[in-house]
């Protein structure tokens, strides 16, 4: 799969599980708490985003190259995430469970997504 079609499929993800949250769920937060469900949300669509691309980037290179932009790229993403968490409820207020829950909750669900993209044989070019 390519990476924009990956990108579709995870904010598509998002767009629909967050429309059938809003009525049920969502709408009874405070505007924060719904603020921060949805940059949970993108920040979750961000990390898994960058982690499909490095993946895809490496996966033609040698193993050493792999390693490394899959190792050091979650590193990066990690330091990246912590402080977009870390800002989201020191700088601009928001409330942390909400932020957490919903971050984590995508976070989980991408994984699995990607592993099962990942891992799937892919056709060999013809030659």
């Amino acid at each position: 799969m390519t990476l924009s079609r990956y990108a579709l499929l995870v904010v598509a993800v998002v767009l629909g599980s967050l429309a059938v949250a809003w009525p049920l769920v969502l709408r009874g937060l405070r505007p924060e708490g719904r603020r921060a469900v949805v940059l949970g949300a993108v920040l979750a669509v961000a990390n898994t985003v960058a982690a499909y691309a490095l993946v895809r980037w490496s996966e033609a290179r040698p193993a050493t190259s792999f390693v490394a932009a899959v190792l050091g790229g979650m590193v990066g993403r990690m330091g990246l995430m912590l402080g977009a968490v870390l800002a989201a409820v020191l700088l601009l207020d928001l409330p942390q469970v909400p932020l957490v829950v919903s971050l984590l909750s995508y976070f989980s669900l991408f994984l699995v997504i990607e592993l099962r993209l990942v891992s799937r044989p892919r056709p060999e070019p013809a030659r």
